[in-house]
């Protein structure tokens, strides 16, 4: 079985690590199905393992939905064997959980523990995100273990962003901004 992405080299299946999840026992009506702990934010590393691993549960993943800004690439499919994996990447979608959608249309919303988070905190995490009876979202559990703010830190390009059109607030189109002097 052979591993690829867009943009990607192929991936022997068998250099993928098995992931590091905890699904709830059953599905219920609970918040999330579970908790997973990427070793990086590399989706072609980390996504094909996890694919794996829920299609064993829950049968044929179709489509994974993620935070824009938390991974370090944006493919657009993932090719797991015979089956291709639609990856949707959204701004507005918490970097704290990952959405995938079954073959069968089920949903699973899984708690995701930034790849820097302690051993300790990063189990509590996806031990609350499995159980059912705990109805925290997913960034209310990370908050909860208190994992630190450098595991969630990004240093990218979206790390400084401003609500006025996507500049860093410094300068616009490569020059300062003019200063203008008010008139008395």
């Amino acid at each position: 079985m052979s591993v690829t992405s867009e943009n990607a080299n192929p991936i022997a299946a068998s250099s993928t690590s098995a992931p590091r999840l905890v699904l709830a026992p059953t599905r219920a009506r609970a918040v999330l199905d579970g908790g997973w702990w990427p070793r990086s934010w590399d989706p072609a590393a980390e996504l094909p393992g996890l694919v794996l691993a829920l299609a064993e549960r829950h049968g044929r993943i179709r489509h994974i939905m993620l935070n824009l800004h938390a991974w370090d690439s944006r493919p657009r499919r993932l090719t797991i064997g015979p089956d291709v994996v639609r990856l949707g990447w959204f701004d507005t979608l918490d970097p704290a959980l990952l959405v995938a959608t079954t073959g069968r249309d089920i949903q699973v919303d899984l708690l995701v523990v930034p790849p820097a988070t302690p051993p300790a905190a990063a189990e509590r995490a996806m031990a609350a995100a499995a159980d059912p009876a705990d109805l925290r979202r997913a960034p209310e559990i990370l908050a909860a273990v208190r994992v630190p703010p450098a595991a969630t830190a990004r240093s990218d390009a979206y790390g400084v962003w401003d609500n006025e059109g996507g500049g860093d607030g410094v300068t616009r189109n490569g020059r300062e901004p003019r200063i203008r002097a008010g008139r008395d």
